[in-house]
């Protein structure tokens, strides 16, 4: 493959995310590559132009310096945490990554699924909190509608930690 692949990473900043974006930076990227971190946010919190551009499309490519500046983060509704942040500055500089965060808003199944095919990504990693059957009716799987409905290959990362 290229150079030039786009290694996407959905991300909601939760501890089976985080776990999905190490397993990522070891198993999948690669020098070169570009790293783009998938963000969905439930609730739209722009002003009323930003809100109508960028609602459907998503924010444009931020930069890993923007991710780091917590005043520009929080314009976007985001708090990456410092492990993930390390994360990212580390293979940023070991593997010569171009790192990118593109954030949505709505419902992150279908988001993920538009981000595939919008960016577009060679391919994606998602973290699956390992719900039960009872819970996964009720509450939804993102990663399984992901798994089904994308259109690149995508790895789902089983969390070894059980979130509540």
């Amino acid at each position: 493959m290229a150079a030039d692949r786009r290694v996407g990473v959905a991300m909601d900043f939760s501890p089976c995310s985080r776990q999905a974006l190490r397993w990522a930076v070891e198993n999948v990227v690669r020098d070169g590559d570009h790293l783009i971190v998938v963000n969905v946010q439930k609730e739209v919190c722009y002003e009323v132009g930003e809100v109508q551009l960028w609602e459907a499309t998503g924010s444009p490519f931020i930069p890993l310096s923007d991710i780091s500046d917590p005043a520009i983060m929080k314009k976007y509704g985001v708090k990456p945490d410092a492990e993930t942040l390390d994360v990212l500055n580390t293979v940023s500089r070991q593997k010569e990554v171009v790192v990118l965060i593109k954030i949505y808003w709505g419902d992150p199944r279908e988001k993920i699924c538009e981000a595939i095919d919008h960016i577009p990504l060679n391919c994606l990693i998602i973290g699956n909190r390992g719900l039960g059957k009872l819970k996964r009716v009720f509450m939804g799987s993102v990663s399984n509608h992901v798994v089904n409905n994308g259109a690149c290959p995508i790895t789902v990362v089983k969390s070894t930690e059980h979130e509540t």
